[in-house]
Formats: structure tokens, C-alpha cells, sequence
């Protein structure tokens, strides 16, 4: 609960500062206003600061303010708050106070140190936000770039199921099932582009397949793992076709019918295992269809492969692939989840 706080409050800091930096051109009024608003809320810190510890450095709460100023407003306010507290800290806070003397050698020292610490933090500050704007730019470039490719895809793909529609009108169960897979890629695209090309979780995945199907009749264990992009498409179609299956011969054809689908994380390796329950006895087929040739060979690609048993309770399918090195992402929270209905 507080790692989810801790979470929750940093993701809405980030936002009021990404929502302040948008708002706040550098080199604007706003920016110096900015800087005017650091600088006085420093000296106030100052201030008490001293008032609680007056062994206190008399220059410390300058330095936050300086980079803030610097960050959002540029060069110009971080050196207008470094000159304006720079000279608030002389008149008000070194001895002599309310005067601009120096009786001490090491307050000169100090101001020195301040004046050059703050010009470094400006600079480095100031080059900090622009690369960061660079950045986002970059970010927002790539983004629009991913867009147009996937609104390109979707024209692609419906121009070729409308050829397909066209040219297999004769041949309607074979039209259909074509167009029912080039649905499921087109559902897991979606998917993929809702998560900015990072992929797809392995839960909605099924929950966008067996969306069509009674939510209870659905169930969902393990971790919920994030599927790379080719990773994703693959096992969507393999989902797919499982359902597929089952709608027409097997558990999801019978009203008591049941489908579990659970995944296990051991290292890179990603198992899933489809299997049905309480639906009619199952037997493997005389001949091995496009559905079985893609179940037992889609997954070479990935270094894995499928085992399919035909049992007297049902189907069951296990799939096997490994995922690219590094960390797997997954939802701690998705352990026990039935897929949605539609």
C-alpha cells in the first residue's frame, strides 16, 4: 500500500511538472516571474532556517531555487535569482546585517564560492533543459510516427478484407476464417498501439479474444506478463485459433463448457497453458489443419513450441517462448482475473 502510494504521489508531481514546463516558455515573463517567486520563497527558508540554527550557512536555500529557476526559465532567471539572493543573503543575513559590508574574510569567500557554484549550476541546468526538451520533441516525433503507421496498417488490412471478401465469395467458410485472423492481428495491433509500441499483457490479450464468450466461463491464472510487440501478435493468433476451436468443437460449444488459461514466468521462459473442461470427448483429427500446422510451428521463432493433448475432459495446449533479455514486466496485481465479455 505505500509503495503504491509513493508511486501514485510521484506520477502526480511529475505530471504538475510536466504541466508547468508547458505553460512556462523560457526566457518569458512567466519565467522571470518564476524566478521572482523562487527567489522570495528562498529567502523566507533562509530565514527561518536561521531563525531555528543561526550557525546555518547563510546561502544554502539559493541553490534549489537557482536550479528551479534555471530549469523552467533558462539562463536568464536562474542568474536572476542567483544575483537577487546572492544580494538579499549579503544585506540581510551576513554580519554586519542590513548593510552591504564585509567584516569577515570568509563571508567574502563565500560569496565568491556562491557566485561560482551558481553560474556552473546555471549552465549545466539550462543545457539539462534543453536536451530534455530535445527529447520530448524526439519522443512526440516517434510517437506521430507510430500513429500514421498504424492508421496505414488499418487501411491496409481492410483493403485486403475486402479483397479477400471479394475474390472468396464463393468459398464463404474459408472467407470467413481468413477475415475472423486477420481480425485477431488487427485486435492485438490495437492493443499494442494502446500501449505505445511497448506490447501487450498476456490477460488482454485473451480478454480481447475471448471477449465474445461468457465472462464466466473464462478464467485467468498467473502473472500477467507484458508480451513484446512480435511476441504479442503471435500469441494472440494462437489464442485465436484455441477459441476458434472451441467454439466449434469443443468446451465454448456446449453451454457448461470451461476455459482456463494460465501463464508461469521461470527466467525468460513464458508458459501458457490452454485448457478445456466439461465440454464433448475430444479426439485428435485424421488430418492436421491450418489451425493445428500454425499451433505446433508459430512458436519456433521465439525458441519454443507447443504441446497439444487431446484428454478425455478436453484440449489442452501448452505454449512455450522465450522472452527477450531483461526484466519481465508484469502486473502483480492480475493473478486471479477472468477474461471481460464483450
Amino acid at each position: 500500500m505505500r509503495r503504491f502510494h509513493a508511486g501514485h504521489l510521484a506520477a502526480r508531481i511529475d505530471a504538475g511538472l510536466t504541466s508547468l514546463r508547458r505553460h512556462i516558455a523560457p526566457g518569458s515573463l512567466q519565467a522571470y516571474a518564476l524566478a521572482l517567486v523562487c527567489a522570495f520563497a528562498a529567502t523566507l527558508f533562509e530565514a527561518l532556517l536561521l531563525w531555528f540554527e543561526p550557525q546555518a550557512s547563510q546561502l544554502i536555500a539559493y541553490y534549489p531555487a537557482i536550479a528551479l529557476a534555471a530549469l523552467y526559465g533558462g539562463i536568464g532567471p536562474g542568474l536572476l535569482v542567483a544575483v537577487s539572493g546572492g544580494l538579499v543573503a549579503w544585506w540581510a543575513f551576513l554580519p554586519p546585517v542590513f548593510s552591504l559590508a564585509l567584516i569577515r574574510h570568509g563571508d567574502a569567500v563565500n560569496l565568491a564560492t556562491f557566485a561560482f557554484v551558481s553560474l556552473i549550476m546555471v549552465g549545466a541546468v539550462d543545457h539539462f533543459r534543453r536536451l530534455a526538451r530535445r527529447l520530448e520533441d524526439e519522443e512526440q516525433m516517434r510517437q506521430l510516427a507510430v500513429q500514421e503507421l498504424a492508421h496505414r496498417l488499418k487501411n491496409k488490412i481492410a483493403t485486403i478484407q475486402a479483397i479477400i471478401s471479394v475474390q472468396l465469395r464463393d468459398l464463404p467458410q474459408l472467407r470467413q476464417d481468413i477475415l475472423d485472423r486477420l481480425g485477431a492481428l488487427t485486435a492485438a495491433d490495437q492493443l499494442i498501439e494502446n500501449a505505445h509500441g511497448r506490447g501487450a499483457y498476456v490477460r488482454d490479450i485473451a480478454g480481447t479474444e475471448l471477449g465474445p464468450y461468457h465472462a464466466c466461463r473464462l478464467s485467468f491464472d498467473g502473472p500477467n506478463v507484458l508480451l513484446p510487440p512480435k511476441h504479442a501478435l503471435m500469441v494472440a493468433l494462437l489464442i485465436h485459433e484455441l477459441a476458434t476451436n472451441a467454439a466449434k468443437y469443443g468446451s465454448l460449444s456446449v453451454p457448461g463448457g470451461r476455459v482456463s488459461l494460465r501463464s508461469a514466468l521461470s527466467g525468460s521462459v513464458l508458459s501458457l497453458e490452454w485448457r478445456e473442461r466439461a465440454g464433448p470427448r475430444v479426439a485428435a483429427p485424421r488430418r492436421r489443419g491450418f489451425g493445428l500446422q500454425l499451433l505446433s510451428r508459430a512458436l519456433e521463432q521465439f525458441d519454443g513450441g507447443t504441446e497439444i493433448a487431446f484428454e478425455p475432459s478436453g484440449l489442452v495446449c501448452t505454449m512455450l517462448l522465450t522472452l527477450p533479455a531483461g526484466p519481465a514486466m508484469a502486473d502483480p496485481g492480475a493473478t486471479q482475473l477472468a477474461a471481460p465479455s464483450a
